[in-house]
């Protein structure tokens, strides 16, 4: 059974991004929609002195009637020693420092302009960190159905996926007709987090934070918990 998700690439995204993934055969980096100002594409919060705040990969003439794939990241002088410099002195004393702070830096130390395709190496870097199998399909460009409808683009890539399952985050149950993708002999299926708490550097607990957290505060090789904390819904 092929089991296929699909969403666009994030930066560093949370826990449940990757639980998606996790359930999934195949994951599809869907990178040829259009850009969202002041989503998930290129920022994400961490805990800095206790407090979720942003941290964003800043970018050139970004606009939401451009496609991700068409964007570019700002100079490296810019941005790059800045951020790497935050997550270090933010985690320097978490308990996996260590394991996960290099693998930070090979991803934001890339000289990749590319938005798109520096977030999907971004995402395979970290999956496979993570300990993930998941097969990727690093550009749903490849495809080359973007005159079609939301739902309609999602089935077409099922059907050349051959995919037998497709799997959504919760929120897509308002965006698509379980009818349309049976008759396909595609089985739809969401998924909805249950956010479990681990040891943060504060007070009580803050979820839905930057995947960076997790695994700077529970480990690379002790995600399986988390990444397994979900219900098909």
């Amino acid at each position: 059974m092929t089991r296929l998700a699909i969403m666009q690439p994030y930066l560093f995204p949370y826990i449940g991004y990757w639980q998606l993934m996790r359930a999934a055969d195949r994951f599809v980096v869907y990178d040829d929609v259009n850009y969202i100002n002041r989503g998930w594409i290129n920022r994400n919060r961490l805990l800095i002195n206790g407090e979720p705040a942003f941290i964003t990969l800043p970018l050139l003439q970004a606009s939401q009637n451009r496609k991700i794939c068409d964007i570019e990241i700002a100079p490296a002088e810019q941005w790059q020693k800045k951020m790497l410099r935050m997550i270090e002195v933010t985690y320097k004393k978490a308990p996996y420092f260590a394991e996960a702070f290099p693998v930070l830096e090979t991803i934001l130390s890339s000289d990749e302009r590319n938005l798109a395709r520096f977030l999907a190496h971004q995402l395979e870097l970290l999956a496979r960190l993570m300990g993930m199998s998941t097969q990727f399909v690093l550009t749903s460009r490849s495809y080359g159905n973007d005159g079609l409808a939301a739902q309609e683009r999602i089935l077409d890539i099922c059907r050349r996926e051959q995919a037998e399952v497709y799997i959504n985050a919760q929120g897509g149950r308002e965006l698509y007709a379980p009818a349309s993708f049976a008759r396909e002999g595609i089985d739809l299926r969401f998924i909805a987090m249950r956010p479990q708490a681990y040891v943060q550097r504060s007070a009580g607990f803050t979820p839905y934070l930057s995947i960076i957290d997790a695994l700077m505060e529970v480990g690379p090789a002790n995600m399986g918990p988390h990444l397994d904390a979900y219900d098909f819904v």
